[in-house]
């Protein structure tokens, strides 16, 4: 069989009949004649050397060969199709998987997807959230937003911005914080960095108390236990705007500790796809001059 021309019309005339095993159901999906299929069916075994079908009385019947061949050509055309389903206005979709930390996610990315679509329609986005742990390639991400100093192994990191940390309650406990040390006296909650509270007693120039608050792998679930006050988060106030402008947080003090950056990462290893580049310029572009709220 010459490769170079595959009988595409033979191909898919067989696929039709070997779902239908009917050469005329084939035929009135295809929208030609029974002839038609058949004619292009006998072209594919003369080509192939080999019998598809069995023809019945009442229908026809898959050879060994026929069976063999029916599963690659059906996945071939609905590959296929997949693909042409993707091009819109001209452009080819492009699947773009990002991982984000989830607080990033709600407080500043959310918000904003909108305006990516609208600049970018030809970037199908897959929003996926985590705690800050991250696997760009076991988990199949083409980037990921991530917490941190920037500097993890095999990455390449664009830094978007700080989010320092400060305290954060809800209103009713405001009232009775009218200095560092009362925070003392308070629940104190915890994230996995231990080094967070002690680091922000420091920096007022306190010992840190003991700390036997609840601990939370994320920072939305301790702003939202802060918020119906079960203590006093240690938060990046600035990415829980919304709250704090609906007062369901408030900062009871303007002291903040840099504890890390967010970045955009993606493996070296990886090189920059269209959607890639776009997701890359398109946040740079909103950030601005670099504040968060730009």
């Amino acid at each position: 069989m010459n490769r170079s021309h595959l009988p595409l019309n033979a191909l898919r005339a067989f696929e039709a009949a070997a779902r239908h095993l009917s050469f005329t159901r084939a035929g009135l999906e295809l929208c030609v004649t029974q002839a038609a299929i058949s004619h292009h069916v006998k072209t594919l075994e003369e080509n192939l050397g080999a019998r598809l079908f069995r023809r019945l009385p009442r229908g026809l019947a898959l050879t060994d060969e026929g069976m063999a061949l029916l599963p690659e050509i059906a996945e071939s055309f609905r590959r296929i199709g997949a693909t042409l389903d993707r091009f819109e206005s001209g452009h080819l979709r492009e699947v773009l998987t990002v991982g984000v930390v989830g607080t990033f996610a709600t407080g500043w990315l959310l918000p904003r997807l909108g305006s990516f679509q609208e600049a970018h329609p030809f970037v199908d986005l897959r929003i996926l959230t985590n705690n800050n742990r991250v696997d760009l390639a076991g988990e199949g991400l083409d980037v990921a937003i991530r917490f941190g100093d920037g500097a993890w192994h095999g990455t390449e990191a664009v830094h978007l911005f700080p989010a320092p940390f400060s305290p954060v309650c809800a209103p009713e406990l405001v009232g009775r914080l009218h200095k560092p040390e009362d925070l003392c006296r308070e629940v104190l909650l915890r994230s996995y960095r231990v080094d967070e509270w002690p680091r922000w007693f420091e920096a007022v120039g306190l010992a840190c108390p003991p700390l036997r608050g609840f601990v939370f792998d994320s920072s939305l679930t301790m702003a939202e236990a802060a918020a119906q006050g079960a203590g006093v988060g240690l938060l990046p106030s600035r990415l829980f705007a919304r709250e704090l402008a609906q007062g369901r947080l408030v900062r009871p003090f303007e002291v903040e500790i840099p504890m890390g950056d967010y970045w955009l990462t993606r493996l070296k290893s990886r090189a920059e796809t269209p959607a890639m580049r776009a997701f890359r310029l398109w946040l740079l572009e909103q950030l601005g001059s670099g504040r968060p709220d730009s």
